[in-house]
């Protein structure tokens, strides 16, 4: 059984004195604003018993701003990843007690999602979320507007008349930049297939015209086939890709604009040798970066979730402010870019 966390393992993890610390847990004295937060942060890392009582203190007389999210695919590491990060920098912001409210939506239905966020804006100061592009989002979005309620979209844009801002990595770049990989990657002239999630998945529609505009700027090395709908699922995606093994021996390149990357990745292991088939995927989890490492895939572009919840957290809470500006259209981010060195 490991000890109990002491004041003093307190003290030391904060950099502070131990007195400092006492004062911040009987309120004996006034500690500056700062000091109280870093203690308070210091007893969340090492399970310091009282971290509860020091979060009261610290965040009791800030304003409330209760921020919603909504995801997709639970069970996803990719989305379990992110709910984690952005519960983290949303309790850590500064200067306001945010309560988050993480939601996830259990199909791509456009009815369910609406459904999701209308509820997430009857309870929350702002809402942020992953969703497909329809008019039922649209109208969901234009009613929250009405109420004062901001909704920022995420990786996948939708309603763009009337949301607040989108925060997520430049699409049509991604397409051009897996392209790029695919075609600058030494191969005999061959196939190239590509998957997007659905028709109503518009950051999946940006990545598709980005790759395919590239192949039309350059000479002609392959020849894509038609665009292939896999539903984000490892199971659509890994027999679709089966039957692309079998029909094209001159399969040269894989192209995932959405989920379901494992699927692609478990067909490709099964029929060819590493190498024989490139394939640039997203995100890094487990299993991209395993087959990363085994040499099945080409490159993985990534979303920095630390930087996109810390963005997002700080935009949510300024647009429910006083003095909200203007929001900016699109806060585009960098995506992390891995190839099999960078493991």
């Amino acid at each position: 059984m490991s000890k109990r966390p002491t004041i003093s393992d307190l003290a030391r993890e904060a950099g502070v004195g131990t007195a400092t610390v006492d004062r911040v847990l009987n309120g004996r004295a006034k500690v500056r604003s700062d000091t109280a937060r870093k203690i308070y942060l210091a007893a969340e890392k090492i399970g310091y018993h009282a971290a509860p009582l020091l979060r009261e203190r610290l965040y009791s007389d800030l304003p409330e701003r209760r921020l919603g999210l909504l995801l997709q695919k639970e069970n996803q590491e990719f989305y379990k990843t992110f709910a984690q990060v952005f519960q983290a920098k949303a309790q850590a912001c500064p200067g306001v007690r945010c309560k988050p409210d993480i939601i996830f939506a259990s199909s791509q239905s456009p009815e369910e999602q609406a459904g999701l966020l209308a509820d997430l804006g009857r309870r929350t100061h702002a809402v942020a979320a992953t969703a497909v592009n329809h008019h039922d989002l649209t109208h969901t979005v234009r009613d929250l507007k009405r109420r004062s309620v901001p909704v920022f979209t995420l990786l996948n844009d939708f309603a763009q008349e009337v949301r607040h801002s989108y925060v997520g990595l430049n699409n049509m770049k991604i397409g051009r930049m897996a392209a790029w990989t695919l075609y600058n990657t030494p191969q005999p002239p061959g196939k190239i297939a590509v998957f997007v999630g659905g028709s109503r998945w518009h950051g999946h529609a940006l990545r598709e015209t980005g790759f395919r505009s590239f192949f039309r700027e350059h000479p002609v090395k392959h020849s894509l086939l038609d665009t292939m709908v896999n539903l984000e699922t490892r199971a659509v995606t890994y027999e679709a890709t089966l039957d692309l093994l079998r029909r094209h021996a001159d399969l040269r390149g894989i192209f995932v604009a959405g989920g379901g990357m494992e699927g692609a990745i478990d067909a490709v292991r099964e029929m060819r040798q590493p190498g024989e088939v490139a394939m640039v995927v997203n995100e890094l989890t487990d299993v991209s970066t395993r087959a990363l490492q085994e040499g099945y895939l080409t490159l993985i572009d990534s979303t920095p979730l630390d930087q996109l919840c810390q963005k997002l957290v700080e935009a949510m809470v300024h647009a429910t402010g006083l003095n909200a500006s203007d929001p900016p259209g699109q806060i585009f981010l960098q995506p992390e870019i891995y190839i099999p060195e960078s493991l």
